[in-house]
């Protein structure tokens, strides 16, 4: 299959993404969203399992952050072209803040709360994308992605947010940026060959955040079960383990010699220049 047939492919699919998400009626956000299985309270803490959870967000996303700061070629340093550094980055402050935003959230769950939670995480979501196109695709159209990329996950939120005021919800946007990548990430893993060694860890990566996803629909049922730990709860946690695995693969992985020429769009002359 050619180059341009397999960006076909890519783009074949944010199209079919996009339609069906148009064809579906609105979507407002159900109020019962907000009662978590698990509002237990730690002291004067309320809904501590939830709250608490998202530590490890603003943990990865901190050490993401302060890796990207290191020189190349220093101990522990990304393996990483420069113009790579800025989806990532994005990536890992994004992340910083969905942890932060997520637990002032859950502190007294409302729409009003909800957008600090979605804003950032909408915003990690389509970084990892941009990184992905970056890397497999071309340095160029992963950049020139990004920022359209982050001004839709912006709106998206902002257009659900806006419609619950007027009492006209409407999520199918913010759904189509929680979920495209989880399918375009994968299917450009396949199509398209990786620069580094260990590009498979983002196929564990996608894995990992549709659990995720899953425990959130199982939040009572799975609280329920044990009374120990609810799938929200869960949710936080395979969400952030999902981070932690970006950053091991990234300061783990090595060039492999004869892929892409970083100086150009995505042609095939030789391993990346450092």
């Amino acid at each position: 299959m050619t180059r341009r047939a397999r960006i076909g492919l890519v783009l074949g699919l944010a199209g079919a993404a996009g339609v069906a998400a148009a064809l579906l009626p609105p979507m407002a956000q159900d109020p019962a969203y907000h009662r978590m299985a698990d509002a237990r309270a730690l002291g004067d803490l309320p809904n501590a399992a939830n709250v608490l959870s998202n530590l490890p967000f603003v943990l990865v996303g901190a050490l993401g952050l302060g890796a990207l700061g290191r020189r190349p070629g220093g101990a522990r340093a990304f393996v990483l072209h420069p113009r790579e550094r800025w989806p990532y980055g994005l990536f890992f402050l994004a992340l910083a803040l969905t942890g932060l935003g997520s637990a002032y959230y859950h502190l007294a769950p409302d729409n009003g709360r909800l957008v600090w939670d979605r804003l950032p995480l909408a915003v990690a979501v389509v970084s990892l994308l941009a990184a992905t196109v970056v890397e497999r695709i071309g340095a160029r159209p992963g950049l020139a992605f990004l920022g359209p990329l982050v001004a839709a996950a912006v709106w998206s939120v902002l257009h659900w947010h806006a419609g619950e005021g007027r009492g006209q919800g409407d999520l199918r946007w913010y759904a189509l940026v929680q979920f495209f990548p989880v399918l375009a990430i994968p299917l450009m893993l396949l199509l398209f060959p990786s620069p580094y060694t260990g590009g498979g860890a983002l196929l564990a990566v996608a894995a990992l955040y549709a659990a995720a996803k899953g425990f959130e629909a199982l939040d009572a049922p799975i609280f329920a079960a044990g009374g120990i730990v609810s799938g929200h709860t869960l949710k936080h946690l395979t969400a952030a383990a999902a981070g932690s695995l970006i950053l091991r693969m990234l300061l783990t992985r090595h060039p492999i010699p004869g892929t892409r020429d970083w100086g150009s769009a995505g042609a095939m002359s030789g391993p990346p220049q450092w």
